[in-house]
C-alpha cells in the first residue's frame, strides 16, 4: 500500500464529491501531518508552528461546521503505532461529522472557508481523508 499525503484533492476525487454519495451522516476521517514551521503563501512572516497555524484554521472550521448542521466528534494527537508500518506517522486525528457530504460541499465553498484556508495551508505538510458511513 502506498500512501501520500496531499492538501488538495485531484481531479478524480473532485469529480467522485460531486457525486451524491451515501444517504445521510458521513464522517470525515483526517489524519494531519504538519509542518514543524507555519510557512504562509503571501510570504507573511510568522512565528507560528504549523500546528499552531492549523488550529487557527480549526477554530474557524468549527464555527461553519456548526453552520452546516456538523460537529468534530474526536480530536487527538496520535502518539504510536501499534499495528502495521508507515514511513513515518502522521501528527493528529480529526473526525468530523456532516449530516450529508452535500453539506460538507456546502461548507467547503462558504467565503469563510476561503479565508481561513490560508492557516490551514500554511501549517499542514499534508493529510488523508477518509469518508466514513455507519453501517446500517
Amino acid at each position: 500500500m502506498n500512501v501520500t499525503n496531499r492538501l488538495l484533492p485531484n481531479q478524480q476525487q473532485i469529480a467522485a464529491l460531486g457525486e451524491p454519495g451515501p444517504g445521510g451522516p458521513i464522517h470525515m476521517v483526517n489524519l494531519l501531518k504538519f509542518k514543524d514551521e507555519a510557512e504562509y503563501e503571501d510570504g507573511r512572516e510568522t512565528n507560528l508552528s504549523g500546528r499552531e497555524a492549523y488550529q487557527l484554521y480549526g477554530v474557524g472550521v468549527v464555527k461553519l461546521l456548526a453552520a452546516v448542521g456538523g460537529s468534530i466528534q474526536f480530536l487527538g494527537d496520535v502518539t504510536y503505532l501499534t499495528l502495521g508500518e508507515v514511513d513515518e506517522l502522521w501528527d493528529e486525528v480529526a473526525i468530523a461529522s456532516y449530516p450529508s457530504r452535500a453539506a460538507m460541499l456546502e461548507m467547503m465553498m462558504m467565503p469563510e472557508m476561503l479565508e481561513i484556508s490560508v492557516h490551514r495551508s500554511a501549517g499542514l505538510a499534508g493529510q488523508l481523508n477518509i469518508e466514513t458511513v455507519v453501517p446500517t
